[in-house]
């Protein structure tokens, strides 16, 4: 073998010996080999940074949005404790263990000069009776025709029957201070009991109770469950436009509303409620105006304001009651996280942006009621 610098030539009679040259199976160098090894390692390297890139991704978007769906949880404001909640049971019963006291409610409401103008009020509407000088809800004015279709539907205009002649009432209201009071029996054992709109009953008895006496509600508010007007005598219509008047006539009489008169409601109204003719009344708007009145004197506003249905809840019974208690009312405002309502989640801050009531106001009044031993407080919020 003739050898050459940097080259080596195999002689015909080298046959046998093993070339200096890489064999021919074997195309690349080591070090092009390295180089592919190294090359393959990187893929492998940037395909885990990928995975591990992405795993971290999903696990930091996972720590910002699960919290976010999981707050209304988290962030409940405890009502009470224990020991709290079993003092208001005991003071439930040893008010209800005492016998109904004529009058007390309306005497104490007389001592005091501004609430003193929420008495004498006729509850209900009837033929002669009504405000027309003002629009609805605070008077009936532009309503005349729907007034009077309405009446003529109603076989009775009266207050529910009743043998007693000293009544115990409670006023239901709709606040998440009620949940986990465990009320529901105390409430079922007076007279008249009154709740709001769609507030419900249905699984949730062992708080809020199982009868209702009157239920107070305009048609974008009441149940859709039909279940929820068992145990019910009186359904009582709240006028806030003259096309209410119009649902409850529809209602009585069993002739739906046209689909046109349909549109005007900002949300869908049920269409039957099952009830008879005579289980059915409307609130005489001058409670609204009268209520509407008294709150301006602790809101100092000038615009004429529109009550809440739980003020009216508690001045119609007022008017037929010997003594009043009173059951989730009071709005935590000072809590966000503090459930608005008994029977849903929805949080106290939802309230602070509406603005059709004052809600402050409202929570003036009823304090000073509570202070004057007008009204009994079961919940203890006030």
């Amino acid at each position: 073998m003739v050898t050459l610098k940097h080259l080596s030539v195999k002689d015909k009679g080298d046959e046998n010996n093993v070339p200096l040259l890489p064999e021919a199976s074997s195309s690349e160098s080591p070090t092009t080999q390295h180089r592919r090894a190294e090359s393959i390692e990187f893929i492998v390297s940037r395909r885990n940074n990928l995975i591990l890139s992405i795993v971290l991704l999903v696990s930091c978007y996972c720590a910002l949005l699960v919290p976010a769906y999981l707050s209304n949880q988290e962030q409940i404001w405890i009502n009470g404790s224990s020991m709290e909640t079993l003092a208001l049971l005991n003071h439930s019963a040893a008010l209800l263990s005492q016998s109904c006291r004529s009058g007390w409610s309306v005497e104490r409401v007389r001592k005091l000069s501004t609430p003193a103008r929420l008495l004498k009020i006729p509850v209900f509407l009837k033929n002669g009776t009504g405000d027309w000088t003002l629009p609805p809800p605070l008077g009936l004015l532009g309503s005349e025709e729907s007034v009077s279709l309405a009446l003529r539907a109603l076989p009775h205009t009266g207050l529910p029957s009743g043998t007693k002649t000293c009544r115990k009432c409670a006023v239901v209201g709709s606040g998440g201070i009620l949940h986990g009071k465990n009320l529901g029996p105390h409430i079922d054992q007076y007279d008249i009991i009154i709740r709001m709109n769609n507030a419900p009953v249905l699984g949730f008895e062992r708080d809020a109770g199982s009868r209702t006496t009157i239920r107070l509600m305009y048609p974008e508010g009441a149940p859709s469950i039909s279940e929820e007007y068992k145990n019910t005598e009186v359904a009582a219509l709240v006028v806030f436009k003259s096309l209410d008047l119009a649902w409850l006539t529809s209602v009585v009489t069993k002739v739906p509303l046209s689909w046109w008169s349909k549109l005007w409601f900002w949300r869908d109204v049920i269409d039957s409620i099952p009830l008879q003719p005579e289980n059915f009344r409307i609130v005489n708007p001058e409670i609204m105006y009268r209520t509407g009145q008294v709150l301006q004197t602790y809101s100092g506003q000038q615009k004429k304001m529109v009550p809440t249905l739980g003020i009216i809840a508690v001045v119609l019974a007022l008017q037929v009651c010997d003594e009043v208690s009173l059951a989730g009312f009071a709005y935590d405002l000072q809590h966000p996280g503090a459930l608005l309502h008994y029977y849903e989640s929805l949080r106290m801050d939802a309230m602070m942006t509406q603005v059709v009531h004052d809600v402050s106001a409202e929570t003036i009044l009823l304090r000073e009621l509570v202070k004057a031993g007008a009204v009994q407080d079961l919940t203890g919020a006030l």
